[in-house]
């Protein structure tokens, strides 16, 4: 569940006990110059109309889809119950409400989308404060759906009169880049002027308070700037064919696979006998556990004895030993691919590790996966041996060091040492891995405790 509802007022509240009319004012003298300094005025408590934000419901969301509102305007809800489902890049999300009140008006629909942080409903306290409501809501949607809002922000903000606040209020509200942005370039944002809805301070404002302009290009150069050549026409479209925008999930894979081409990697591959790891695996299906568990608990076992596989590297400049060995496993679901985590993978016992692994994948099939289920992992492994293939690479994600691809176990004529042939089952398994922090010794090392174990399975179970 997440929970993002933010007042647009400030609410006091004042408790003493008294004893006598002297006491009392000195008690709240006293009170009075402990709690406000002079040199600030006491907040009047005005109206408290709340707006409900689209959450950042994983560390990639840039932006959210409404898949439904759970309640209708006019509703009154309770602090806690959940008021509109969230599709991020992840999965589907309810989101609740901090406060109790009436949601007085849906700025964003079902089916649209809005970046993170913006309004995308608005909560009323009383039936007083619904018709305000409903105005801040129909302004709020045309700036957010009217180009020219855009475009002529500070056009309109230069010209539209300043509305002073009642005597007495001090309310500052900002973006969260634009307060990032006052940070690093040292301004008070407490002394810029919000040009965005309803007195919201942004990035653009703050820029401007810091002196810093956009460039521009000048006049000059593009009068003698060389013709563009016309564009070549795109190929024409094979009649019939179906032009289909991305998901949210896809443009999140997307983004992510992008940033991996940033990583240097390197890929490591080797065979593994499975004869052993076969006869456990029909031993121990009929109680519920899968290839992709014993898989799971045996590379997780490798990673506890080479630790630096197991560490990650996101700014060039250092990397970091993990304390937990969280296993991502990739899973096809409907419209994209998901990496439910096995946390403590090494720590679970082979049936325990089983049943949390069917737990995931029910709940990422349903979309109903928690950010900490899937942002969490320390290293991925992917297995497409159940569909016949062979051997294959998989692509690096971005903040891990590394990538297990396992292909299928096929019979392999191989000879011992003394010249003679059998046949055995081998698997082929891959790794990439971030070249930054993983060398190739430091692979091939945990390649082989790797293939210990699965060729001598016992210490799985146990």
């Amino acid at each position: 569940m997440a929970s993002v509802v933010q007042s647009k007022s400030p609410a006091l509240s004042f408790s003493s006990t008294i004893s006598s009319p002297s006491s009392l004012r000195s008690s709240a003298a006293a009170a009075a110059a402990a709690a406000f300094p002079r040199q600030y005025k006491l907040p009047s408590v005005q109206s408290k109309i709340r707006e409900i934000f689209m959450p950042a419901l994983s560390s990639t969301m840039t932006e959210g889809k409404i898949v439904s509102w759970t309640k209708s305007e006019g509703d009154v809800l309770s602090k806690g119950e959940s008021v509109v489902v969230v599709e991020s890049d992840k999965a589907d999300m309810d989101v609740e409400t901090f406060y109790g009140g009436i949601l007085a008006a849906i700025v964003v629909n079902d089916g649209e989308t809005a970046p993170v942080g913006a309004p995308i409903g608005l909560l009323a306290e009383t039936e007083d404060e619904i018709a305000e409501a409903k105005i801040r809501a129909k302004g709020q949607s045309k700036l957010e759906t009217s180009p020219a809002a855009t475009t002529t922000s500070d056009a309109a903000a230069a010209a539209a009169p300043k509305v002073a606040p009642p005597d007495g209020q001090i309310k500052i509200v900002a973006t969260p880049y634009a307060k990032k942005l006052a940070k690093q370039h040292k301004v008070d944002i407490n002394k810029v002027t919000g040009t965005g809805a309803f007195g919201r301070i942004t990035p653009e404002d703050v820029e401007k308070a810091a002196g810093i302009t956009p460039k521009s290009i000048p006049a000059a150069t593009a009068v003698a700037a060389p013709p563009i050549p016309a564009a070549k026409a795109s190929p024409t479209d094979i009649p019939g064919s179906t032009l289909v925008p991305f998901t949210t999930m896809q443009i999140a894979v997307s983004k992510n696979m992008m940033e991996s081409l940033s990583i240097p990697t390197f890929r490591v591959g080797y065979p593994v006998s499975t004869n052993a790891l076969d006869a456990l695996y029909e031993k121990v299906k009929p109680k519920g556990v899968t290839m992709t568990a014993l898989l799971a608990k045996a590379a997780a076992m490798a990673l506890a004895q080479h630790p630096v596989v197991n560490a990650t590297c996101k700014d060039g400049k250092c990397f970091t030993y993990n304390s937990s060995i969280n296993i991502s496993v990739a899973v096809a679901i409907n419209g994209g691919l998901i990496t439910p985590v096995l946390q403590d993978a090494d720590k679970l016992d082979l049936y325990l590790l089983s049943q949390k692994w069917k737990e995931l994948v029910d709940k990422a099939r349903a979309k109903q996966l928690q950010p900490h289920e899937y942002n969490s992992g320390t290293f991925t492994l992917s297995n497409l041996g159940m569909f016949g293939v062979d051997r294959f690479d998989a692509i690096l994600p971005p903040g891990q060091g590394a990538i297990m691809a396992v292909g299928a176990s096929k019979p392999t004529v191989v000879s011992d040492s003394e010249g003679f042939f059998s046949v055995k089952n081998k698997m082929l398994v891959n790794v990439t891995a971030d070249h930054r922090i993983i060398y190739g010794a430091d692979l091939a090392a945990f390649l082989q405790t790797f293939s210990k174990i699965v060729e001598n399975p016992e210490s799985l179970t146990m």
